[in-house]
């Protein structure tokens, strides 16, 4: 499946990157000289105070030199929110669409310019100040894929607070917890939201992740801000029996937002002063609070946008993650409006309210660049191709995939039949660490391989290292790792900089480590073959082993859990667990039931196992490690599982092949 695809001359003749000589040479130039490179593009914005010469960039990537950092653009004051919106206002962008917003429901749709967005923002910035948000403050999020969504981002980042977006998917559980760990001072949300045919109690949720925040966490939320959404189309009457209202803490959006006024002086923001947090999974259980900041991040996010997705004037660009996640903070919301982008913010599934509907919103709103994850488009192949035949599609030009490798068949189908065989496949690899992509094609430039991420973007140096930290050169398989910073890398993790020393610098002292290997080709194409540590990628949701084996072994007649990933033809990855009964505990369907309900309700849905067998005993070295690597090949029922010469009794792994379901 290593066969190579150039761009096609459709794609060719309009991009503004239009061959690989020009590509080799600009990742050259971003690596020899990142201030001429990097400050070129920086011009385009406005800055209080630009960045000083000479000081543009400065990092430690050396654990044992000192302490690991990074800087870019060293001096500058700035804002993101003015360079979003009131920069393209002024550039004569004020009537241009800023998103074509689609509800759930198809007859639910609105649309955006910048100039109204900014007046939005504005308003909502007043309101933040008004309930006693400063700089510094954060903010979390957890809303449904509306345009107050949007809004609210942008108005944290006009007045220097910090916003952290919870995935509204996540369980009251875990919105207890990130917005206990990172002191939120507000928490906004919307009364509920429709998801195909599924209403979700969001402020129900956010009742209860309140109450556990303080209870368990000692951290009090001072306002909850709640927009009225969920009857705009489908009335919802029993909503109003699940949710509770405090008079002092909540407050409804439109009656704090819409009498404010519509101009909002913005905060100054130095360069490195922090934008957002987000957390991500970490393999010891506890999320991580990846932290961004202003600069670099803006500065970054705009490049990748402008070359990955090749976008033009006049295109309309579609990514359909949540904001939840880095892609919508990236690639919804940042990217798209730094570059005065009309893009297309879709609330609803793929499947609702028929298969169709991805294919009939790219045709209503004629998408140029369309953004979607490979266990979407693995979920609709198996519909067939009719779904999509229905449709024209033919403003397509560039297809992205993004949130894990997509697979050989995955990509085929996704060009030939979703791009009509004209358009390029961006197969774009980075992560919340990241900030923006670091492994990609783009599209008029560089040619393709289905399943490769392809080259590393601009300022970006990768380089694979085997177990001893040796580099690998020309074709070879190893750990992935970066040998110096791009200026969207995050800078720390929040409240814990020694932990982030440890999790990405500790390993390969000189280098980031993503945690991720990768092999490289013949023809010099790197291919990401996935984590090499204990996490799991679910339908592009990442996930350590530990927090879901904290959470299985809550039940008590649980002693002990071990998880492990096993391939799935639609998700890429599921959760395949193995539990040890406590004594005179039994093993049956309502333990299988329980263990399920629990992982649902403390993490969310999207982690529930699909398989739990039981462990009379656990593959454990003579030191009590588990050994994950026997237990992937029982979950395959592979049993050609090599030396087991460490074991403390091997002959756990046979009952183990022996009690598969």
């Amino acid at each position: 499946m290593s066969r190579l695809y150039q761009p096609s001359d459709y794609v060719v003749s309009k991009s503004r990157l239009p061959s690989f000589e020009q590509y080799k040479e600009m990742h050259k130039r971003s690596l020899e000289d990142p201030e001429g490179f990097w400050s070129e593009i920086a011009k385009e914005f406005y800055w209080q105070t630009p960045a000083e010469p000479g000081n543009f960039v400065s990092y430690n990537f050396d654990i044992n030199k000192g302490k690991v950092f990074t800087k870019w653009l060293d001096g500058a004051v700035t804002n993101v929110c003015f360079n979003l919106l009131d920069r393209n206002v002024r550039n004569g962008h004020g009537d241009k669409i800023a998103y074509y917003w689609e509800g759930n429901h198809p007859d639910d749709y609105s649309r955006i310019t910048y100039r109204k967005l900014k007046d939005l923002v504005c308003q909502c910035a007043n309101g933040l100040r008004e309930r006693g948000v400063t700089k510094g403050d954060r903010v979390s999020i957890y809303m449904p894929m509306i345009l107050e969504t949007v809004v609210v981002m942008l108005a944290c980042s006009r007045i220097g607070a910090v916003h952290s977006v919870v995935f509204a998917g996540f369980s009251s559980d875990s919105l207890a917890e990130r917005m206990s760990d990172c002191k939120a001072k507000m928490l906004v949300t919307a009364d509920g939201a429709w998801r195909g045919e599924k209403l979700l109690m969001l402020k129900k949720i956010c009742d209860e992740a309140i109450d556990k925040a303080e209870k368990k966490h000692g951290h009090k939320v001072e306002t909850c801000l709640v927009v009225k959404h969920v009857d705009r189309v489908t009335p919802c009457g029993q909503l109003q029996e699940y949710t509770t209202w405090d008079d002092e803490r909540d407050v409804w959006w439109q009656e704090l937002i819409d009498e404010q006024s519509t101009i909002c002086s913005p905060e100054w923001m130095a360069a490195e002063d922090p934008l957002f947090m987000l957390y991500t999974s970490g393999s010891t259980g506890k999320p991580k609070g990846v932290l961004h900041t202003t600069a670099g991040y803006l500065l970054y996010a705009t490049t990748t946008f402008r070359y990955v997705f090749d976008y033009q004037d006049k295109d309309v660009y579609w990514c359909t993650a949540d904001v939840g996640w880095i892609t919508g903070h990236t690639y919804v919301v940042y990217a798209p409006l730094a570059n005065a982008a009309t893009s297309v913010l879709f609330e609803g599934t793929p499947f609702y309210p028929e298969n169709d509907r991805y294919w009939s919103l790219i045709d209503k709103y004629k998408v140029s660049q369309f953004y979607t994850a490979p266990t979407a488009l693995r979920s609709l192949m198996k519909f067939g191709d009719e779904y999509v035949k229905r449709h024209s599609l033919q403003s397509l030009r560039v297809l992205g995939s993004v949130g894990e490798p997509i697979n050989p068949e995955a990509w085929l189908w996704y060009r030939q039949l979703v791009g009509g065989g004209r358009c390029s496949v961006a197969d774009t690899f980075w992560q919340t660490e990241t900030g923006g992509h670091v492994l990609t094609s783009l599209p008029g430039a560089t040619p393709m391989k289905p399943g490769a991420a392809g080259f590393p973007f601009f300022g970006v140096e990768p380089a694979l290292l085997d177990e001893g930290g040796q580099l690998i050169s020309g074709e070879g398989e190893g750990y992935l790792v970066f040998a110096r910073p791009w200026p969207g890398l995050m800078r720390t993790l929040y409240g814990d900089h020694q932990r982030y020393e440890q999790v990405y610098f500790s390993k390969f002292p000189g280098y980031y480590c993503t945690g991720d290997g990768a092999r490289r080709d013949e023809d010099g194409f790197l291919w990401v073959t996935g984590r090499v540590d204990d996490m799991l990628n679910v339908s592009g949701h990442l996930m350590s082993t530990a927090e879901v084996e904290g959470v299985l072994t809550e039940e008590p007649r649980v002693a002990e859990a071990a998880v492990v990933s096993r391939p799935h033809p639609i998700k890429g990855e599921a959760l395949y667990c193995f539990i040890t009964t406590t004594d005179g505990a039994h093993f049956d369907q309502s333990l299988v039931d329980a263990l399920k309900k629990l992982v649902r309700a403390r993490i969310g849905a999207f982690a529930v196992p699909d398989t739990i067998q039981y462990a009379p005993g656990l593959p454990k070295t003579r030191s009590g490690k588990i050994m994950r690597r026997i237990l992937r090949k029982i979950a395959l029922n592979d049993t050609d599982i090599g030396d087991t010469s460490t074991l403390a009794d091997p002959a756990v792994v046979e009952q183990l092949f022996k009690n598969r379901p």
